[in-house]
């Protein structure tokens, strides 16, 4: 029975094919060649998934580094046509600029920083009208704020030789100081704005403002130290003048049509509220500073 057993074991195993029947072959490719072109459409769609979310992220980081770019940009320019003119007058615009001003520059932007929640929970909403409202009270809490600040420029001078500056440095600072103020001012305006703008999605309208901005502080620049000779005081100006073609181009957008939902006009809602508004601002400026 055993021998038996054995032949017919040995007669299935020759009759067996070496090679799998040929549509088992077939069918067994074509399965693996569907699941390669699956793992490869998968590749693709992520890819592709990944370019498209980069385009519209640099759509919107894009201009609003440019913007940054411009505005510090604006800075180093003064400070370049102020280095022609000699150390001291270099010394002065830079710690005028450096010191005196970015001190205030940091309190003011981080006080409109409160205004990113605020329109951001506004527009997401739907209450359109109210980015206009908060940008107006935006505009109220810094201008005030900005009239309690002035004694730095007002007492530059005195400050900058208590910290151990030279005097003639501390006193040409103290004369920059001054004619900075209008710049100062200018924040109170600008940074809510930008803000107003930003949140909703427009932030090309920012860059090309910012680009306007830098040519003029270019031509000003050249203008007032060069051609008419006013020296540092004359690179003051022309960043001051460089800050307000900034707060111009914008609202001349804003209020021209450029954001007909959000800008219903000027409204007396803008100073309600005013004390729950400065708590917010005080807090994010005091935190960004």
């Amino acid at each position: 029975m055993r021998n038996n057993n054995n032949r017919d074991n040995e007669d299935q195993n020759l009759r067996r094919p070496l090679l799998p029947h040929a549509g088992a072959a077939v069918a067994a490719n074509k399965h693996d060649s569907h699941n390669h072109r699956l793992d490869d459409g998968d590749d693709r769609s992520v890819t592709s998934k990944l370019w498209i979310e980069t385009q519209k992220l640099w759509q919107i980081v894009g201009p609003a580094i440019f913007s940054r770019l411009a505005s510090f940009a604006m800075n180093i320019i003064t400070q370049a046509f102020a280095g022609h003119l000699g150390d001291v007058e270099l010394a002065a615009i830079s710690i005028a600029n450096t010191v005196i001003v970015g001190f205030n520059f940091g309190l003011l932007l981080g006080m409109a920083s409160a205004l990113e929640t605020l329109c951001g929970q506004a527009y997401g909403a739907k209450r359109y009208h109210m980015l206009g409202i908060y940008m107006q009270r935006s505009w109220i809490v810094l201008f005030c704020c900005c009239f309690l600040l002035l004694p730095l420029y007002a007492f530059a001078t005195p400050v900058l030789k208590l910290l151990g500056q030279p005097d003639d440095v501390a006193e040409l600072s103290g004369q920059v100081a001054l004619w900075l103020i209008p710049l100062h001012f200018s924040f109170a305006f600008q940074f809510p704005l930008q803000r107003f703008l930003q949140c909703q999605l427009k932030n090309h309208v920012v860059a090309w403002v910012a680009l306007v901005a830098l040519l003029v502080n270019v031509l000003t620049s050249w203008l007032f130290v060069y051609v008419w000779g006013f020296g540092v005081v004359g690179a003051a100006v022309a960043l001051d003048v460089s800050w307000w073609v900034l707060v111009a181009g914008m609202t001349w957008y804003a209020m021209r049509g450029g954001c007909p939902l959000t800008w219903t006009g000027f409204s007396v809602q803008a100073f309600s509220g005013l004390g729950e508004f400065l708590k917010l601002s005080a807090a994010a400026g005091v935190m960004l500073w």
